[in-house]
């Protein structure tokens, strides 16, 4: 069921459009009720957000064997969901719809954005662990270098991203995580030696 709905919000959006989708247009296409929809999501933004760009589960990290290298390939798979045109109409609908509700905003962050910031977490440890990293740096931050500038590339300035551009986000976010990491060390390393 999960898949129809999700398959048939996407046939529609590419029929319809985002502003023009209705849950109860969803529903009879796929064959269920609504109250099966909201069972799953909370709004029509947060279904379309499910259908176009974030499915429930990421998928895995590749491991690449270095920071720049984790981060390119992650940002090169959200930049394949988030540049699509579906994505280009959901983003400032479901960016409003969490400025107004507060539950959704909630759900939201405790849902997609933990599982981003997990994935974050996770590249973090690996490069902490090879000694790329003098220490943690708050995924937050690391997710926010670069997912954020991807989103504010894509649907803020309207920029054409390219690969180039996907690789030198990345790059920078490397460099950013990096620099963090050097201060928070000397910082932490300067508050424990004796004077």
């Amino acid at each position: 069921m999960d898949h129809k709905i999700l398959q048939t919000t996407r046939e529609l959006i590419d029929e319809v459009g985002y502003p023009s989708l209705t849950v109860d247009h969803v529903a009879a296409r796929a064959g269920v009720g609504k109250a099966a929809i909201y069972r799953r999501y909370a709004s029509k933004a947060e279904m379309v957000f499910v259908a176009t760009m974030h499915e429930q589960e990421l998928p895995p990290l590749a491991s690449t064997g270095s920071l720049h290298g984790d981060l390119l390939a992650l940002v090169r798979t959200f930049h394949v969901r988030m540049a699509a045109p579906a994505a280009r109409q959901l983003a400032p609908a479901l960016i409003s719809e969490l400025a107004s509700n507060p539950e959704l905003d909630t759900r939201f962050q405790d849902t997609f954005l933990a599982a981003e910031q997990a994935s974050f977490a996770e590249i973090i440890e690996q490069a902490v662990a090879r000694g790329e990293l003098a220490g943690a740096v708050d995924p937050a931050m690391a997710h926010l270098l670069l997912l954020g500038s991807l989103a504010s590339a894509l649907y803020i300035l309207n920029l054409p991203v390219d690969d180039a551009m996907i690789t030198d986000l990345a790059a920078a976010a490397a460099a950013g995580i990096t620099a963090l990491a050097d201060r928070h060390h000397s910082d932490t390393r300067g508050a424990t030696e004796p004077r």
